[in-house]
């Protein structure tokens, strides 16, 4: 038995990715000092399950990096956050009512038709009617708890 394997922005995603165990990339809230630490939780809550959990929050994050394409620690940590949700055979999806989480939808519209995605979007959040809409629309598992999001990845990474 092997306990999850957690890789954390940046590191390397390629040796995870040779074997048949389930990897689950944590998309969500991130926003430093706003967004509760829910990513550590969810490993905490899978402890005892065999799968590769891909964590984009970043240690030495920092805000001052440039939003460009020309800053290569911004777009190494946008592409790791790509290759990983890619490579992803699940996708657990966290918007927090305290946070806006923009990069959040974005990938909830990349990831939408793709039968992925678990999502968790309690009331209170300011675009929970869009969310709402398009799980519905594109058949994906809308939970308003976090705990009801820990029973279906449970339910989904067992079934």
């Amino acid at each position: 038995f092997m306990a999850p394997t957690v890789v954390k922005a940046p590191q390397p995603i390629d040796v995870h990715l040779q074997h048949e165990r389930p990897r689950l990339f944590l998309a969500g809230s991130i926003e430093m000092g706003r967004a509760e630490l829910w990513q550590p939780k969810v490993a905490e809550g899978l402890a005892d399950l065999d799968l590769v959990i891909f964590d984009p929050r970043r240690d030495n994050w920092d805000p001052s990096w440039r939003q460009s394409i020309d800053e290569p620690r911004f777009r190494e940590q946008v592409e790791w956050e790509l290759t990983a949700l890619e490579a992803s055979t699940l996708i657990a999806m966290s918007f927090e009512p305290s946070t806006r989480a923009p990069i959040t939808l974005l990938e909830l519209g990349l990831f939408a038709r793709s039968g992925r995605l678990l999502v968790c979007c309690p009331e209170g959040y300011w675009r929970r009617g869009n969310v709402e809409v398009v799980c519905a629309r594109y058949g994906v598992s809308l939970m308003s708890s976090f705990d009801e999001l820990m029973a279906e990845l449970r339910e989904r990474l067992l079934g």
